[in-house]
């Protein structure tokens, strides 16, 4: 039978994990290394990836890419942060998908990460001695659809059907065997190459619930090392007075022997850069632990925000979090330890490899698919707010941020105008009242509707997120049956700095937001019922008065006008000045339809 396995597929290092009996293992290869770097070559006998395609990175940097995971599920305009990471051409397939040019070859993100995943699938297929087939593959917690869907095709490229999403937060928990407390709350704090995550978790009798998530996607290692670049690019102008910044092969060797300086100074608190630059010069320069520190510090200092914000989301305290967790090589930093010590006054869980943490957790939560292991159960969070546009432009929730996954929504709504034929269901997700300050994510028409009278029909929006983080949408005409439905596939197209920003321009803009939003119903509701009144007058306007329907007239013409501006509180002082105004004429049109009703009828064929 073929075993399930675990991946990491990282934004450096990839790896991929099994369970040895009950103990998840990394699998190594013949030289004992378990990392995979996520780099990829490509040359005339084909692709290389792995350790030969880093080495190539000083040889053949137009040839070779690395860091791909920063552009999966992105567009070229979202990707321009990116490109100061890639030498490498980047030009779009179509809008919204980045091609990157390898020599003769354009290929897609998803294209390049099925290449790693391949080459970590062969490791563990020659260690397992069978085939592989299936896995479970790790995301940021805070990967939008776009991107966990461009993980899922990377998988289908590889030959590999990908079972489960799991965010990296919650299979670190996994590895630690935090399912084993009674209950307790657990934060996450991951920062890797390429990203930061932040994720508050609760046990319960081994079942995991993820309480909230944060965290900054444009944050990671990958940053740290280029502060560190700039600051030698700099050192080597002025003594030297050569500017290398356009020098592919140069920049390359700098970016390697920074990252190993940087990792020495995690272990020691004094090391030397050196660099050999053209015509026999070597750039050296010693450096010091607090040195690099004062150079990043501001860069570390951005995980503050988002660690406080998950703590509020959750409506927690640090002194509510009884474990902390780290994950991500970026950790071993004696800074960042300081920092989450700092932030949770509590010395964080490093015991676990960093590096190896993330893939021993999807190891143990492939077992659970596999039927390994019966006791546990993982719950999953939604980042953001998903819901739909309602009329004059407002955001109807239907899943709220943080909602557990696998999830699912149902909510009626209905028709503004009369005899309408279709309705447009535009999906979005964000945290704002109105649509046009959030993210669109899919649109369709339910047609063929029965043209009835607006507010009438009925028409159910079904939203279910599966268990990867995948919505589906689907609306139904309860009257008529018919139905039509959307699987919302990657849009490629948003940068996940977005994420972060729509979430705190929620608090700041929420008084102004609801003002708007409140201004729209009102307006909304304001026409609704000037419609009615004026089909009422038709009816049966010559059931009351003349005064009346002067009085009548002239509150109709107040809420025209107050519809107008842009105070909510005085169209709604307006509304029940008109309801107050038609409550006779409400009163006569009932009688006369009873009298209708009742007229040539027996008192014997009455109910």
């Amino acid at each position: 039978m073929s075993k399930i396995v675990g991946i990491d597929l990282g934004t450096t290092n990839s790896l991929v994990a099994y369970m040895d009996g009950k103990e998840p293992k990394v699998i190594a290869d013949l030289e004992g290394r378990t990392l995979v770097p996520s780099v990829i070559s490509v040359d005339d006998q084909g692709w290389i990836v792995g350790e030969r395609a880093k080495q190539r990175l000083l040889t053949h940097p137009k040839t070779t890419v690395y860091s791909v995971k920063r552009l999966m599920g992105k567009g070229l305009v979202d990707a321009q942060e990116e490109r100061k990471y890639f030498p490498v051409s980047l030009s779009e397939k179509q809008p919204g998908v980045i091609q990157i040019e390898l020599g003769q070859y354009r290929l897609t993100p998803p294209e390049l990460s099925a290449l790693i995943l391949k080459e970590v699938k062969q490791r563990a297929e020659e260690f397992l001695g069978s085939t592989v087939t299936q896995a479970v593959v790790t995301v940021p917690a805070y990967f939008n659809d776009s991107q966990r869907q461009a993980t899922k095709d990377a998988g289908r490229i590889a030959g590999l059907d990908v079972l489960r999403i799991v965010n990296e937060p919650t299979a670190a928990c996994l590895a630690y065997g935090l399912q084993k407390k009674k209950q307790g709350v657990i934060a996450v704090y991951d920062l890797g190459g390429g990203t930061f995550d932040i994720s508050i978790l609760k046990v319960t009798k081994g079942i995991f619930e993820v309480l909230a998530t944060n965290g900054n996607t444009q944050l990671g290692g990958d940053d740290l090392d280029q502060r560190l670049m700039e600051l030698v690019l700099r050192d080597i102008q002025q003594e030297f007075g050569q500017d290398l910044r356009k020098h592919v092969e140069s920049i390359q060797q700098i970016r390697l022997e920074v990252e190993k300086a940087k990792r020495r100074l995690s272990d020691e608190d004094v090391t030397e850069l050196v660099i050999p630059i053209e015509q026999g010069m070597v750039y050296r320069r010693p450096m010091k632990r607090v040195e690099l520190e004062s150079l990043v510090k501001d860069l570390i200092d951005l995980t503050i925000g988002p660690c406080r914000q998950a703590l509020e989301d959750a409506h927690l305290s640090p002194k509510d979090v009884d474990e902390v967790v780290l994950v991500g090589g970026s950790t071993r930093m004696p800074l960042v330890r300081r920092t989450v010590e700092e932030i949770f006054h509590q010395t964080p869980h490093c015991e676990i490899n960093p590096d190896e943490v993330v893939a021993l957790g999807a190891a143990v939560q492939a077992d659970i698919l596999a039927g390994g292991i019966q006791d546990m159960l993982l719950l999953d969070v939604t980042p953001l707010s998903l819901g739909i546009e309602t009329m004059g432009g407002g955001m109807s929730v239907l899943i709220p941020r943080n909602s557990t996954v696998p999830t699912g929504a149902k909510e009626l709504f209905t028709t503004f105008v009369d005899g309408q034929r279709s309705v447009d269901i535009h999906v979005f997700q964000g945290e704002r009242e109105l649509v046009k300050d959030n993210r669109s994510l899919a649109r369709f028409q339910l047609k063929e509707l029965d043209p009835l009278p607006a507010g009438m029909p009925r028409i159910e929006v079904n939203f279910t997120i599966d268990a990867n983080g995948i919505l589906h949408v689907g609306a139904k005409d309860l009257r008529s049956g018919r139905e039509q439905s959307v699987e919302v596939k990657p849009s490629y197209g948003l940068s996940d700095d977005d994420v972060t920003r729509m979430i705190q321009e929620s608090f700041k803009f929420a008084k102004s937001d609801m003002d708007a939003r409140q201004l729209i119903e009102a307006r909304n509701e304001a026409a609704t019922i000037l419609r009615h009144t004026e089909r009422a007058l038709n009816q049966g306007g010559q059931l009351i008065e003349p005064d009346e329907r002067d009085r009548i007239g002239d509150r109709m013409t107040a809420l025209k006008t107050a519809a107008e501006g842009d105070d909510h509180r005085l169209i709604r002082e307006r509304i029940v000045q008109l309801d107050k105004a038609t409550v006779r004429l409400a009163e006569s049109l009932m009688e006369s339809t009873l009298q209708s009703g009742l007229k040539d009828k027996k008192l014997s064929e009455l109910p």
